[in-house]
């Protein structure tokens, strides 16, 4: 039988009732954890600067008509090459397009690149490390040894190479530069997975019979995981580099897709008389890697120094 709601009957008889318990408050350590980190961005205005441009960034590549209306393809002849002013912010290009219609379109396929880009490096990159650092002995040897020769390539070089291999486009552009970012994920998650591996919790889990995929998943992966993200936001700017430049050469999605590199390739002939063509599209690029680098560095230092 359900107990009431109403314990005393004389209550009940006048009318009275307790009121019903309401649901569980929020976490008020959670709170203070938000209120921490509102202070901490707060308290630094070039970190409150980059984490806005870099949200910038991201609302242009998935809604870029947020930001503009134009065509970023259609261009009139009548308006080629006018400067910068209030209808055009960027100018417009050598047939008449808007460059910063274009510059906002293109964020959307080096962001696309850029992302598929560091997935990739942290999947197979990280997946070695662990491997390595987890198992050891011979397969540690193994692995270390091919990273080795991932190592002595430079980059731009092996990226080079594998999309010659693979061929022209965004997708194909993104898979090369995630392939030559693999070693350096794969040091860093080795290095953190020996660190953890070694720890007393670690120890204290094995000699209790915990199997080993539970003392991976539960103990080792969550523990090694920081450091490894830490450099997937700093290889998020190095990759947006990495994919303008074999965009700029020429290795990207065919015209006339407006891709941050291809965008600075089609202004370099014209820098004599219209030098917004490459100049602002660079700062697009060079804001955004700034951003990244800004956040990354914030987050590997100076937020876990504070907490």
């Amino acid at each position: 039988m359900s107990q009431s709601l109403v314990d005393d009957p004389a209550e009940a008889a006048l009318g009275l009732a307790r009121p019903v318990a309401a649901g569980p408050e929020p976490d008020p350590g959670r709170r203070a954890d938000v209120r921490r980190l509102l202070r901490f961005v707060v308290r630094r205005p070039g970190l409150l600067l980059s984490v806005v441009a870099l949200v910038l960034v991201v609302l242009a590549s998935f809604w870029p008509d947020l930001f503009t209306s134009q065509d970023p393809l259609k261009g009139v002849p009548s308006q080629n090459f006018r400067g910068p002013n209030g209808s055009h912010w960027f100018g417009t290009d050598e047939l008449g397009r808007d460059v910063f219609s274009r510059v906002v379109h293109g964020a959307q396929l080096s962001l696309k690149a850029t992302l598929i880009a560091v997935l990739v490096a942290f999947v197979v990159g990280g997946l070695l490390g662990v491997v390595a650092g987890f198992v050891g002995r011979w397969v540690d040897d193994v692995l270390m040894r091919f990273v080795d020769v991932l190592l002595s390539i430079p980059a731009l070089f092996m990226s080079l190479a594998l999309v010659t291999a693979l061929g022209y486009g965004t997708v194909k552009v993104a898979v090369a530069v995630g392939i030559a970012s693999v070693a350096a994920f794969a040091r860093v998650a080795r290095a953190e997975v020996l660190r953890v591996r070694q720890a007393v919790f670690v120890e204290a889990s094995r000699a209790s019979g915990a199997r080993w995929y539970s003392v991976l998943g539960r103990h080792v992966l969550p523990n090694a995981a920081g450091p490894v993200i830490v450099l997937a936001t700093l290889d998020f700017g190095s990759s947006i580099l990495a994919v303008s430049a074999l965009s700029f050469l020429g290795y990207g999605a065919p015209p006339p897709a407006p891709e941050w590199g291809t965008l600075i390739s089609d202004g370099r002939n014209y820098l004599a008389n219209a030098w917004w063509l490459t100049a602002l599209p660079g700062l697009a690029i060079a804001a955004t890697v700034l951003a990244t680098n800004r956040i990354a560095r914030a987050l590997d230092g100076e937020w876990s120094r504070q907490r």
